[in-house]
């Protein structure tokens, strides 16, 4: 029997609480997924609503060489000078077939990387990232929607999208399973459709 697929997400100050637990609670729960908390020098962070989160490895790519994934989850930091350059990490995972995620802050890392040339790909607003980086390579690809986008091996989305965040990067990483994901999208959409 084979090793289950490892997600790594990255933490850094002030992240996003809402933007993660859609994914890593079904990835693990759900599909049996490992997932693994990468934080500045694997030291402990604390998020926007004040919960403190610790880190178990660093953002080193030998120190992941065994991820299958990663996915990068906002921050209030992401566009400041004090964002860490996790672009080594990225390049590592993208270069050897894995999957690279951002969401809302995170896709500036993903931007910083470049691994949006020639990738369709979405943020918080085409105004908002450019403002940041004005001259990202493949801004041209940019999709102005307010889900998640799924490109190959990439996948982004706004801040105001962690479900479809979800569901498309595990639908990147775990092919084969439409139906389950197919489920995925109804149960998290149930919630909007029954709103007043």
């Amino acid at each position: 029997m084979s090793e289950p697929k490892k997600i790594g997400f990255v933490f850094i100050p002030a992240f996003a609480d809402w933007e993660f637990g859609l994914l890593s609670g079904p990835a693990a729960d759900w599909f049996g997924l490992k997932t693994v908390a990468l934080t500045p020098g694997g030291q402990p962070v604390t998020s926007i609503g004040g919960f403190g989160l610790n880190g178990a490895r660093s953002f080193h790519p030998a120190e992941n060489a065994d991820l299958d994934a990663v996915a990068v989850i906002g921050s209030d930091t992401w566009p400041s000078a004090d964002a860490p350059d996790v672009s080594p990490l990225l390049h590592a995972v993208a270069e050897r077939g894995g999957l690279v995620g951002g969401i809302c802050g995170g896709t500036l890392a993903l931007a910083r990387a470049g691994l949006f040339d020639g990738v369709e790909h979405t943020s918080n607003g085409r105004d908002w990232i450019l403002k940041h980086l004005p001259d990202y390579a493949g801004r041209e690809r940019y999709r102005d929607v307010p889900h998640a986008v799924a490109d190959g091996h990439i996948v982004s989305a706004p801040g105001s999208a962690p479900g479809t965040f979800a569901v498309e990067f595990l639908a990147a990483l775990l092919p084969g399973k439409a139906g389950q994901f197919a489920e995925m999208r109804a149960l998290f959409a149930g919630e909007y459709g029954k709103a007043s």
